[in-house]
């Protein structure tokens, strides 16, 4: 497969954007598992959520 002069250009800007897909990625994923970590801390502390409760629970 050939690219012509511009294979450098292509080749690098493909591989910034497969870098920043990752990072997103990971961010991501990292962002995920401390707002989970920060739930469960919350709810271990006596907080609820409101949308835990039934009809019932608000009478």
């Amino acid at each position: 497969m050939s690219l012509g002069p511009y294979a450098s250009f292509i080749v690098t800007s493909y591989l910034l954007v497969t870098a920043v897909v990752l990072l997103l990625i990971v961010w991501i994923a990292i962002d995920y598992r401390r707002q989970k970590q920060t739930l469960h801390e919350l709810e271990a502390g006596g907080v609820i959520r409101r949308s835990g409760r039934s009809a019932m629970d608000i009478r």
